[in-house]
């Protein structure tokens, strides 16, 4: 008889120490969030016996081309997106020069386009063209310090496509003759330029 009440004191005790390491750990779960780190916090170096790891791309990675997205793109919503930028910089013809140089009939213009307004030499020797065209502008918006390393311009940058492509259309409005729309043949270019550039 003893011997079966001292078993299930040991059973209640197995129980209940189960039951309370179950509680706590829900508790814990409840209290604590875990984030996944984006890299190791101690990177591991891998032996040279086992294979070579893919080399990681060099550069910024593609930026989604906006051509295609022009000719649709929301001229006023690129207008009021544009109001983050009026601190540093004007839009109107004739405008001054701020923080930032004036950006009337900027689209297509020489990087270094307004006289008088000390460009920096990472905005004037940016990028693959020595002018503003759409696709410049679409790289350089999407993140300044990628496009023009070394820019004296403090801004993030606009993640989405089509907010750039907004503000690249209310920029091109910015002119008493706006700069031609680009053709099919361009717009496709440009997408297949990507879409090699991206491995898709």
């Amino acid at each position: 008889m003893s011997s079966s009440l001292e078993f299930n004191k040991i059973a209640a005790g197995v129980l209940c120490g189960g039951l309370l390491l179950m509680g706590v750990g829900k508790f814990a779960g409840v209290l604590v969030h875990p984030t996944d780190l984006e890299e190791n916090a101690y990177p591991i170096e891998l032996s040279g016996n086992g294979a070579a790891p893919a080399a990681a791309p060099s550069g910024p990675a593609p930026v989604e081309p906006i051509l295609g997205l022009l000719a649709t793109a929301d001229v006023a919503a690129g207008q009021k997106d544009a109001k983050k930028c009026a601190a540093c910089h004007s839009f109107d013809k004739g405008g001054p020069n701020k923080v930032g140089p004036n950006l009337w009939n900027v689209v297509n213009a020489d990087k270094g386009h307004i006289d008088g307004f000390a460009y920096s030499d990472a905005i004037k020797s940016s990028g693959e063209t020595p002018n503003w065209t759409y696709s410049s502008l679409n790289k350089f918006l999407k993140k300044p310090k990628d496009y023009a390393p070394g820019t004296k311009m403090n801004f993030a940058g606009i993640k989405k496509a089509s907010d750039r492509a907004d503000l690249v259309a209310y920029l091109r409005s910015l002119a008493d003759s706006p700069a031609a729309l680009p053709t099919t043949e361009e717009i496709q270019a440009a997408q297949d330029a990507y879409n090699a550039a991206s491995g898709g």
